[in-house]
């Protein structure tokens, strides 16, 4: 079997879409209005998707209090210092800065404008 998606809820899905969208490369596969305003992003090779929907009878987590590390998008970046820097000037904030694993990888963990964890990552060898 293949994934295709993973979905969270988000106080104002469309917004993070569009943000998305603008700063992570990620395009708008379909949406939808009322009342769950689902969005499938798929990344920028288009076999990843992510659903970001409001359901009316959830309450968003507030994922700035959950630990990063026990939920996360990560997004392969080739320098991920710049766009480490580039999401920042965009409205995301650093959680976990720069750090090199033994294995050569390279991670950093930030959160969206509205505190959802990314992390972005460079492997040292490649998995995928």
């Amino acid at each position: 079997m293949k994934i295709e998606h993973l979905a969270y809820q988000a106080e104002d899905p469309t917004a993070v879409a569009k943000w998305y969208v603008a700063h992570l490369g990620c395009i708008i596969k379909r949406s939808a209005g009322a009342p769950g305003y689902q969005h499938f992003l798929a990344d920028s090779t288009g076999c990843v998707m992510v659903e970001i929907y409001n359901h009316p009878r959830l309450v968003t987590p507030d994922y700035r209090l959950m630990d990063s590390l026990l939920l996360h998008i990560a997004f392969c970046s080739d320098d991920p210092w710049a766009d480490r820097d580039k999401l920042v000037s965009a409205g995301a904030s650093i959680e976990d800065d720069l750090e090199t694993t033994p294995a050569g990888d390279v991670l950093v963990m930030l959160r969206d404008p509205w505190g959802f964890p990314i992390q972005l990552v460079r492997r040292g060898n490649p998995m995928l």
